[in-house]
């Protein structure tokens, strides 16, 4: 199958899954391009504008659903943004990059999984604003490295630290991860000319898998056989990207 198809049709599913969690897909967007060999300086860029348009898309789903609180997010955007500006603005090497992506989707595998099975308990956000601010500024610095969102940093982090119930961290990490993808592809504005000839068909794809995902995952919980297979997924790609070139 040609490479602009096969990953049409991974984008496509990636944001109908990461939409049904309040996310807008990065990190499976990286693991799709990662497994068909596709270069770093073009993952990145790619990643981040499929990102923005999916993030909007499952932002406006989920504050219809009323899982949207935008100033329990403010204090993590303080500390994000700037940093995922000075984030997106770093080029890094091929052979730094592709593990720490690599890392970064491990990451997300173990999230998915570990919390597969979790029962839902639904408060609104209510973190502390110091630690929030810190932790933002941590999360965005990695969001603009790496290109992704930084959604799969800050949701597990609400939930863990008990300063969110289920939907409504997923609806206060799409806010965060819509203004990070902004803010580092802005800060890597110049590497928008290495988004290849295919980028309107993906978005395409991604608005319509987006918008599925996410008037799904605004009105129920996401079953426990998606993040398994979202976490067998970005296990596989993680591996690949730390390990074979």
């Amino acid at each position: 199958m040609d490479v602009t198809l096969l990953l049409a049709l991974l984008f496509f599913g990636a944001a109908i899954l990461y939409g049904m969690v309040g996310h807008a897909g990065a990190s499976a967007y990286l693991a799709a391009m990662g497994l068909v060999g596709v270069a770093p300086e073009v993952m990145k860029p790619t990643a981040l504008t499929l990102n923005i348009l999916v993030a909007v898309i499952v932002t406006y789903r989920f504050a219809r659903a009323g899982f949207v609180k935008p100033m329990s997010a403010l204090p993590f955007l303080i500390g994000s943004v700037p940093a995922a500006f000075v984030g997106g603005a770093v080029i890094l090497p091929g052979n730094i990059y592709r593990p720490l992506v690599g890392a970064i989707l491990l990451f997300a595998s173990l999230r998915f999984g570990v919390t597969a099975g979790r029962p839902a308990e639904e408060f609104a956000p209510r973190p502390p604003f110091v630690l929030a601010v810190v932790s933002g500024a941590i999360i965005g610095l990695l969001a603009g490295l790496t290109g992704t969102g930084g959604g799969i940093f800050l949701t597990p982090l609400l939930i863990a630290a008990g300063w969110a119930g289920t939907r409504y961290a997923a609806g206060t990490s799409v806010i965060f991860i819509l203004a990070n993808s902004i803010s580092g592809l802005a800060g890597n504005i110049g590497a928008v000319g290495n988004v290849p000839a295919a980028i309107p068909l993906w978005l395409a794809v991604v608005a319509v898998g987006g918008a599925i995902g996410s008037e799904l995952g605004s009105r129920r919980l996401p079953a426990p056989w998606v993040r398994r297979g979202l976490a067998a997924v970005l296990l596989v790609a993680g591996l690949k990207l730390i390990f074979l070139p």
